[in-house]
């Protein structure tokens, strides 16, 4: 009988994953959304897996770094992804990438979904979406659009709302939500698509008042979606872990069983609530599926806005 160290590389992952530490890659700086997300799943994956799970920031180009630097990882299972909807929106927005993420990366297992919301200041005289819609028909060109930058999720988010009801918003990229929510606050921008995490205090207090979700959640309990007023409309981002493309089948069944049942702890789905997000469990196949459309969904719009990376 040969030796597990005769064993090929998938026969060693097979017998023993993980026997080291491994490195969860997040393309965005330590502190926001995208990294509070990874240290949650890394840590409970620790735990469960019996190795640590150490968060490796890699900010730059809409997390492009970090994803690139995956790509080209070892496909062993010890350098990992945390992929978002930024990436499917990127395949369209970044053309001459030297990578895609649908082909390269190996999708393991998504665990956070969430609505974005769109809101305005309690002072903005439209109090529904359709009030809104009526109001910026009205004014023409005149109302403006923050984001937390272009090409986001809560740029294109406000591009599809745009494309689905005729109306037109003059968009003002930010650097990240904090900058965007002071302008709303201030009413220099008249409007904003964000994620509920970074809003959802804000919207607590009554400093902002959310017009709809852009899916349904329980986060934001008699927030109307805007898909009851724009039929069709429907937009959330989502956070998952993938790996390098020919990364053992063995090793992403077992991370996605183990991501999968930490979707499922009270503790944790309480802690995702807590930021506007919500558990969420697939297969690597279904997560697949989903990136699929989503790149998909938003190269239409990334067309339809004449959207170029900055």
């Amino acid at each position: 009988m040969a030796s597990v160290g005769e064993l090929p590389r998938p026969g060693r992952a097979q017998a023993a994953y993980p026997i080291r530490p491994v490195r969860l890659v997040v393309g965005y700086t330590a502190g926001g959304v995208s990294d509070i997300l990874a240290r949650l799943i890394g840590q409970r994956l620790s735990q469960r897996l019996g190795q640590p799970f150490v968060i490796e920031d890699r900010p730059g180009a809409a997390s492009n770094v970090a994803a690139d630097y995956v790509v080209h990882a070892p496909p062993d299972g010890y350098t990992l992804f945390l992929a978002g909807i930024s990436n499917a929106i990127n395949v369209s927005l970044y053309p001459n990438l030297d990578f895609n993420f649908a082909r390269d990366l190996a999708p393991v297992a998504i665990f956070s979904r969430s609505p974005l919301v769109m809101e305005v200041s309690p002072a903005f005289p439209a109090k529904t979406v359709p009030e809104f819609i009526a109001y910026a028909k009205e004014h023409p060109g005149a109302l403006t659009m923050g984001s937390a930058g272009t090409g986001g999720a809560t740029h294109v988010s406000g591009e599809l709302f745009q494309m689905l009801t005729g109306i037109k918003l003059t968009h003002v990229p930010y650097r990240g939500s904090p900058p965007a929510l002071d302008d709303l606050l201030a009413g220099r921008v008249q409007v904003m698509f964000d994620n509920v995490a970074s809003s959802i205090a804000l919207i607590r207090d009554g400093k902002l008042h959310p017009l709809a979700v852009s899916s349904p959640t329980d986060a934001l309990p008699g927030v109307p979606p805007i898909g009851d007023f724009v039929p069709g409309y429907e937009a959330y981002v989502w956070n998952g872990i993938a790996a390098p493309r020919d990364c053992p089948a063995t090793v992403i069944a077992t991370l996605n069983a183990a991501v999968n049942a930490i979707a499922t702890e009270p503790d944790f789905k309480k802690q995702l609530a807590d930021l506007g997000n919500t558990a969420v469990t697939d297969s690597p196949e279904g997560f697949g599926k989903l990136i699929a459309a989503d790149t998909a969904k938003w190269a239409k719009v990334v067309q339809f806005a004449g959207i170029k990376a900055e």
